[in-house]
């Protein structure tokens, strides 16, 4: 049975080819104002990462290392405060080239463009499924950088994992899986059909067991009793670390009940950035393969 490192070696394998993942390649091929780059959401974060460029600063570095862990960032990254109110003073004093924003989620770009210019992505676009629209980001954003070599390299190593995934779970049978992660003791937040997450499902060949309702980013808040509906199903929870509650909850005789703990069909895998982007698909694909083959 293969193991965790098993698994996190063929992620870095995959990983290798990016420029980002080699410090050599972001130093040779770095423009000077690349160095100089904030981003006030972590999607954008993330997007500018998988060029090989890391920020100069990004919002809420705290809890970015809990929900989003890769692509990690550098200790040198700089914390401007949070996603939503971000402090334009520190921001002023780093003189960036760029800032870069999420729409729908943080300051407004006229709030900010008198620091820098800006640049605004969307997590979703109109009749777009949500990895197609990051692909696109990626893109945008390398020819906003001058870099679209590093984008075209990214873009292979995202359809090797996925494919080569692929290939290896087709030699088995899996049941559907729920995913899902903890937003309190009583609440979880499951990922729906309309989600980044889904969109590796489909090229992996894996089904989503969700199929009640579901918010324009793929995910729904219920009660943490609605696990109780589901039976015959691969159970795969997010944990985000020390602020997770979901070991105190396992000793409650609510959990202990639930189909999925007592077929022993619960995986706990770690935290995945559910709206995120490319890096973020790689990571969830990993932690995916990980879950179905792991046994109890």
């Amino acid at each position: 049975m293969p193991t965790h490192n098993a698994y996190r070696r063929r992620l870095l394998q995959a990983l290798a080819v990016l420029p980002w993942w080699s410090s050599r390649g972001v130093a040779a091929g770095a423009a000077p104002d690349l160095a100089r780059i904030i981003a006030l959401e972590w999607r954008p974060a993330e997007l500018l990462i998988a060029l090989g460029v890391m920020p100069i600063a990004v919002a809420d570095v705290p809890n970015y290392r809990s929900w989003v862990v890769e692509p990690a960032l550098a200790s040198s990254v700089l914390d401007v405060g949070l996603r939503n109110e971000p402090n334009m003073e520190a921001m002023q004093r780093l003189r960036p080239s760029l800032i870069l924003l999420s729409n729908g989620f943080g300051p407004a770009p006229e709030s900010v463009a008198p620091i820098a210019p800006t640049m605004t992505f969307r997590f979703s676009r109109k009749g777009e499924r949500p990895l197609a629209v990051a692909r696109q980001d990626v893109q945008d954003l390398a020819d906003r950088l001058e870099l679209p070599g590093r984008a075209q390299r990214h873009f292979v190593a995202i359809d090797r994992l996925l494919d080569q995934t692929r290939r290896r779970l087709a030699a088995k049978s899996y049941p559907p899986v729920l995913l899902f992660s903890f937003i309190d003791s009583r609440r979880i937040m499951v990922i729906g059909k309309r989600s980044l997450f889904q969109d590796v499902m489909d090229r992996v060949g894996v089904v989503n067991a969700w199929d009640g309702d579901e918010n324009i980013w793929g995910s729904t808040v219920v009660g943490l009793e609605r696990l109780a509906q589901f039976s015959q199903v691969r159970g795969i929870c997010f944990h985000r670390g020390r602020q997770d509650p979901l070991f105190d909850i396992t000793q409650s005789t609510l959990w202990q009940t639930l189909p999925m703990v007592r077929e022993r069909q619960l995986r706990i895998v770690p935290a995945v950035w559910f709206f995120g982007a490319t890096i973020a698909a790689m990571r969830f694909c990993q932690q995916l393969e990980q879950a179905l083959e792991s046994a109890a």
